[in-house]
C-alpha cells in the first residue's frame, strides 16, 4: 500500500510490537505506524483502520486475533467487549476497562514498559520501576475498587459509561470496577430522563453520596480515614478513586520524607493540596507542630482543608493556583522574606503535570526535598528532566497499580537537591 493513500476502512494483517502511552499498541505496515487497541505485544491480528489523517501513522481496531498472546483472557465485562467483525468501524465497547482482556500481572508489566520508555526518552533515565499491586487486588481480579463513578445519560434516559472514543452512552447491567456499595445502590439500572450525568461516591467509613444534576443526595459530606487522620470532603471534592489509594500514597510519601528527613520549622509545602491529605498525613507521621502550607485552587476543597487541618497549629490552607502562589514565593525569597532551602515540597498535580512554570519556580526556590506524585508517566518524565538538570537527584521512584484494567498508573518520585 502507498502511504499517500488514505487507509480508512482498509483491513490489515499486523504483528503487534509493543505497548504505547495511552493504552494502545504499536504495529507497522508498509513503513507506517499503526496504533491498535485491545491487543497485546506479539499477537498477529487482522485489524480495520478507522482513522487516517495522513502522515506517518493511523489507528485501527482488531477484527480477529489470528495468533493470541498467552496473556490474553476473556474480558470480564461483557459490555466493554474487545473486538469483532459486527462492531461499527472504530467504535469500541464501554470505556474505562481498556486492559480488561489482559492478565493482571501482564498489565503491570506493560505499565512498567510505558514508564521505562518515558523516563528514558524524556528524562534520560535508564530505570524500570516495578508497578506494584495493591493488596487484595489480585485476589479480586482487579475488580470492585472504584469508589468514584460517573454515569452519563442518553436522550432516552438510560445511564451508563461512554463508549470508547465517543459520547455515546452504553447501557450496562453492572459496574464491575465499582465497589459493592455503588452496585447495590443500582443507579445504573434506573431511567434518568432529563438528567445529563450522575456522580456517585462512597467513603471508606460508610458514607454514600450522589449528585443528580445540581442536586446532592445522600450524605452531605464524605468522611475518609487515611494516613492516620480523618478527612471530610464536600460534594464534588477530589479524593483518590481506588479504595486503598489514599492509604498507599500517604504511606509512600511519608516513607520517602522519612528517608530524607524533614525540618519541622521550614516553610514546607503541599501543592495542589486538595482537602489536605498529604499535609495532614505528614503531620500525623512526624509531628502535629509541623509547619506546612497546603495550596489548592478549588475554593471548596480549600475550605475542607481548613476544617480537616484546624487542629494543627502550624498548618495553613491557601486557596490559590499553584503557579500564582509559587510566583509570589519566588518574589518573597528574592527579598529575603522566606528561605525554602531546608523545605520539603509535596506536589500532586493534575494529569497534565506540574508544567514549565511550576518546575522553574521550584528550581528558583531550591527546596531540599521534592516529592512528586504523578498520575501520568509522560508528564512526570517531562517534568523530571529540568529537575535533574537543575541540581536534583532522583533518590527513589515507586509506581502503583491504582487503576487495574486500565492503562493508568500512579508514580511517586523523590528528588533531593545535590
Amino acid at each position: 500500500m502507498n502511504k499517500t493513500i488514505n487507509w480508512t476502512g482498509q483491513q490489515l494483517t499486523l504483528r503487534i510490537e509493543k505497548v504505547a502511552h495511552g493504552g494502545i499498541f504499536v504495529a507497522r505496515h508498509d513503513g507506517r505506524v499503526v496504533f491498535v487497541s485491545h491487543v497485546l505485544p506479539g499477537e498477529l491480528v487482522k485489524a480495520v483502520v478507522f482513522e487516517d489523517r495522513g502522515g506517518s501513522f493511523c489507528r485501527a481496531e482488531p477484527l480477529e486475533i489470528i495468533e493470541a498472546s498467552a496473556d490474553r483472557v476473556p474480558h470480564f465485562w461483557k459490555e466493554a467487549g474487545t473486538y469483532g467483525p459486527t462492531r461499527d468501524l472504530g467504535v469500541g465497547g464501554a470505556g474505562g476497562a481498556e486492559f480488561g482482556h489482559i492478565k493482571l500481572a501482564r498489565q503491570r508489566q506493560l505499565k512498567s514498559d510505558v514508564l521505562e520508555e518515558a523516563l528514558q526518552r524524556m528524562a534520560g533515565l535508564d530505570l524500570r520501576p516495578e508497578v506494584e499491586a495493591i493488596p487484595g487486588d489480585d485476589e479480586a481480579n482487579g475488580l470492585g475498587y472504584r469508589t468514584r463513578v460517573q454515569l452519563h445519560i442518553d436522550e432516552a434516559g438510560e445511564p451508563g459509561p461512554y463508549r470508547e472514543r465517543s459520547h455515546e452512552v452504553v447501557s450496562v447491567r453492572n459496574l464491575p470496577l465499582a465497589v459493592e456499595e455503588i452496585n447495590e445502590l443500582g443507579l445504573h439500572l434506573k431511567n434518568w430522563s432529563g438528567v445529563k450525568k450522575i456522580d456517585i461516591a462512597v467513603s471508606n467509613t460508610g458514607q454514600l453520596q450522589y449528585s443528580v444534576g445540581s442536586k446532592v443526595k445522600g450524605d452531605a459530606k464524605l468522611v475518609e480515614r487515611a494516613g492516620g487522620r480523618t478527612f471530610r470532603i464536600s460534594s464534588g471534592g477530589f479524593w483518590q478513586v481506588h479504595k486503598s489509594a489514599a492509604e498507599v500514597l500517604t504511606g509512600c510519601v511519608n516513607d520517602m520524607v522519612a528517608a530524607v528527613g524533614i525540618d519541622l520549622n521550614a516553610p514546607n509545602l503541599d501543592l495542589y493540596g486538595g482537602v489536605g491529605l498529604f499535609a495532614g498525613s505528614l503531620a500525623a507521621r512526624f509531628a502535629n507542630r509541623l509547619k506546612i502550607t497546603t495550596v489548592e485552587a478549588f475554593k471548596q476543597a480549600t475550605e475542607d482543608a481548613k476544617l480537616n487541618l484546624s487542629d494543627l497549629p502550624a498548618v495553613r490552607a491557601i486557596c490559590a493556583p499553584t503557579e500564582r502562589f509559587l510566583a509570589e514565593q519566588v518574589s518573597a525569597a528574592k527579598k529575603g522574606e522566606v528561605d525554602y532551602t531546608e523545605a520539603t515540597v509535596v506536589l500532586d498535580p493534575p494529569r497534565s503535570g506540574a508544567g514549565d512554570r511550576v518546575v522553574k519556580d521550584l528550581l528558583k526556590l531550591q527546596p531540599k526535598h521534592i516529592v512528586y506524585v504523578a498520575c501520568d508517566p509522560v508528564a512526570l518524565a517531562r517534568d523530571l528532566k529540568p529537575f535533574l538538570a537543575g541540581g536534583y537527584e532522583l533518590k527513589q521512584l515507586r509506581a502503583f497499580d491504582l487503576f487495574p484494567h486500565t492503562h493508568h498508573v500512579e508514580s511517586v518520585a523523590s528528588l533531593v537537591r545535590k
